[in-house]
C-alpha cells in the first residue's frame, strides 16, 4: 500500500432543496455552481487542478448528456488540457471518483485533484425518474412489474429481514424522524424546510401511503437535484498550501481508510448466499471493517460519527448492523438506545443523510466526503457534532452491489 497520506482541502455543494429544472438549467451550470464556490471556499487557484474526476450516473437518461469533464471544462477555460474521468457505479458513483482521485495521488500522479459529483433529476415524472433509476437493477430479470423499482427491490430487502430476524416499523419510523430532524440544521438539506409530524411517519394511509410493497413513503428518499465538489490533495501540496494560510497540516483531515467491494447485480443472489452468513450481507460488512482497518481503529466504535447510504429507512437499518454496531437482526437496540440521534454516543447522519439532505445520484459520495470533512474541520455549523475526530462513511450503489466505505480524519 501507498504511503501517501490524501488529504482533503474542502469543497462546496449546491443547496438540495433548489429544483434546477424549474429553470430549464443544464447539468453543467450545476457542475459550475458547486465548483465554483468550492474554490472560493478553499481560496485555491484553479490552474493548480492537475486532474478532474467526475461522478455521475444517469446524466444521458435524463439530460441527454454525456462528456460531463468536457462539459465542466467548457465552464472553466483555464482547464483546458487538463485530464478528466467521468465514473459510474449507480449511487456509489461518486466515491468511484474519490477512490480513483485517490489513487493518482497515492501514485504521485498528481498533487491536486477536483472531484464533482452532479445529477439532474427533477425534470421528468417521478414514475419515470424511478424507469432511468431502474438502470442500476438487473435490467429484464429484476423488478420488472414494480412502478418504482428501487421501491420494490428495497421492500424486498425488508421482507428477507422481516422473515430472518423480525422488524417493526417504529424502528424504522424512528430512522426517518432523526435524518429529517437532523436536516432541519442544515442549510442545504432539500427538506430543511419542510413540517413533519408525527403522523408523517405513521400508518395512516392518507399521510404516509404505501408507495410500492411494504414500504411508505416516510421510507423513501426523494428525487434531487445537485452536485458537490471537494478537492483532494497531496501531503507535500497540502503542506504547501497549510503554510500559506498559517494553518497547521495536522488540522487539515485525509482519508485514512477506505474499503470497496462489488456483488452480483442480482438482489435475488445476494439474498440466497446470505443464508451462510453471519451477515446477510458479507462484502457489504467487510467493506466497512476494511475502511476502519486501514484507518487503524479498532471498530465502527471509535468513530466519533456516520454518514451512512439511507436511499430508505431500511438500507441504514442494514448499514448499522454492518458496521458493527449490533449483531445481525438487532438494529432496533441502538435505535432505541438513541445511540444515533444527534446528540446520541454515535450521531449517524448529522447532515440529514439521503431521506433529509437529498439524493442527487451522482453527488452522493461527494457530498458525504464533504460532510466528513466539515465535522472534522469543525466546519459543519447548526449540525457539527461536539468532538468529531472520526467519521465513517458508507456509500451503497444498487442493492447493495457496489460498496464503499471511508474514514475520515485525522
Amino acid at each position: 500500500m501507498s504511503k501517501q497520506k490524501v488529504y482533503i482541502l474542502g469543497g462546496a455543494q449546491t443547496d438540495f432543496a433548489h429544483n434546477w429544472s424549474k429553470q430549464g438549467t443544464e447539468i453543467g451550470v450545476l457542475m459550475k455552481e458547486s465548483f465554483e464556490q468550492a474554490l472560493k471556499n478553499t481560496q485555491l487557484d484553479i490552474k493548480d487542478i492537475q486532474s478532474i474526476h467526475i461522478g455521475n450516473f444517469v446524466g444521458e437518461l435524463f439530460c441527454g448528456q454525456g462528456q460531463l469533464g468536457g462539459v465542466l471544462v467548457q465552464s472553466f477555460p483555464e482547464l483546458l488540457g487538463i485530464p478528466s474521468m467521468r465514473h459510474e457505479a449507480a449511487c456509489a458513483s461518486g466515491s468511484m471518483a474519490i477512490l480513483s482521485a485517490m489513487r493518482e495521488i497515492e501514485a504521485v500522479c498528481y498533487d491536486l485533484i477536483a472531484v464533482t459529483g452532479v445529477e439532474l433529476m427533477r425534470n421528468v415524472d417521478g414514475k419515470t425518474a424511478g424507469e432511468y433509476l431502474g438502470a442500476a437493477a438487473w435490467v429484464g430479470h429484476e423488478a420488472q412489474e414494480a412502478n418504482y423499482p428501487w421501491v420494490y427491490i428495497f421492500s424486498e430487502v425488508k421482507e428477507f429481514y422481516q422473515e430472518r430476524y423480525g422488524i417493526k416499523e417504529e424502528h424504522l419510523a424512528s430512522i426517518a424522524q432523526i435524518n429529517y430532524a437532523n436536516a432541519q440544521r442544515n442549510p442545504n438539506a432539500q427538506t430543511r424546510k419542510w413540517e413533519m409530524t408525527p403522523e408523517h411517519f405513521g400508518t395512516d394511509a392518507n399521510i404516509n401511503p404505501l408507495i410500492e410493497g411494504s414500504l411508505r413513503k416516510s421510507d423513501c428518499g426523494r428525487i434531487t437535484d445537485g452536485s458537490a465538489t471537494v478537492f483532494l490533495a497531496s501531503e507535500q501540496f497540502t503542506k504547501a498550501y497549510a503554510q500559506k494560510r498559517n494553518l497547521k497540516l495536522e488540522e487539515i483531515p485525509y482519508i485514512k481508510g477506505w474499503g470497496h467491494q462489488t456483488a452480483p447485480i442480482s438482489l435475488n443472489t445476494k439474498l440466497l448466499e446470505s443464508k451462510k452468513t453471519a451477515y446477510p450481507f458479507p462484502h457489504l460488512y467487510d467493506a466497512i471493517q476494511d475502511a476502519i482497518s486501514r484507518a487503524g481503529l479498532e471498530d465502527a466504535n471509535q468513530l466519533d460519527v456516520i454518514e451512512t447510504h439511507d436511499c430508505f429507512t431500511i438500507t441504514e437499518y442494514v448499514a448499522l448492523e454492518h458496521f458493527g454496531l449490533s449483531k445481525a437482526g438487532e438494529a432496533w437496540k441502538i435505535i432505541e438506545n438513541g445511540d444515533i440521534d444527534f446528540k446520541g454516543s454515535l450521531p449517524v447522519n448529522p447532515s440529514g443523510g439521503l431521506i433529509g439532505a437529498g439524493h442527487p445520484v451522482g453527488a452522493t459520495g461527494v457530498r458525504m466526503l464533504l460532510d466528513a470533512y466539515k465535522q472534522t474541520a469543525k466546519k459543519a455549523g447548526a449540525y457539527q457534532v461536539e468532538g468529531a475526530q472520526n467519521v465513517g462513511i458508507l456509500n451503497i450503489g444498487g442493492s447493495f452491489t457496489t460498496v464503499a466505505s471511508f474514514v475520515i480524519g485525522f
